[in-house]
């Protein structure tokens, strides 16, 4: 039988993955929100959080990348059949790409846009790229879109939690904190 340190991801990887998904929980709301508002302070109010929030994430990400370099991953859960190992694995793989695509094209939007970048009031980014509102309309464009890919893979990603919490085959236990495993 596997060690504990062997068959769950580490402590650090653990909370990465919970305070990003936190984030990611906020942020998508808010992102498809303040693009129904109507232009004001409630829209930049909004606009400046989901900003932050996304900075926040790309933070998370290299983070995230850190420790799985330091501590590695757990083999894969045995007992998967291979459309899921095949499912779970393009689902993890294309987050993490979109846990760092989203927040760039979203920075560079701003930029392009001509809209300073400030995370949680505390400082602004510098531009990514000079102000150019058709860059601003394409990557804004991709930012949105690709907003529309994170939600369906989020749904696949819980979806395929709860599934296996319902059948307890222990794959969930993997990344729960200590605490809420049995």
């Amino acid at each position: 039988m596997l060690d504990s340190a062997r068959i769950h991801y580490s402590v650090p990887a653990r909370w990465i993955h919970w305070i990003t998904a936190l984030c990611v929980l906020l942020v998508i709301p808010f992102g498809f929100v303040m693009m129904r508002l109507p232009s004001g302070p409630g829209q930049d109010q909004l606009f400046d959080l989901h900003r932050s929030i996304g900075f926040t994430i790309l933070c998370l990400a290299v983070l995230r990348v850190a420790v799985r370099v330091a501590y590695g991953a757990p083999p894969p859960a045995p007992g998967l059949a291979p459309w899921q190992r095949i499912l779970s694995t393009a689902v993890h793989h294309l987050l993490y790409v979109l846990i760092f695509l989203m927040p760039l094209l979203g920075w560079g939007a701003s930029s392009a846009f001509g809209a300073k970048v400030s995370v949680f009031g505390l400082f602004t980014l510098p531009d990514l790229v000079a102000k150019n509102e058709h860059l601003s309309d394409l990557l804004g464009q991709a930012h949105g879109l690709l907003g529309f890919v994170m939600t369906g893979l989020v749904l696949l990603h819980i979806g395929g939690a709860l599934m296996h919490a319902l059948k307890g085959d222990g794959v969930l236990s993997r990344m729960l904190p200590a605490s809420f495993r049995r």
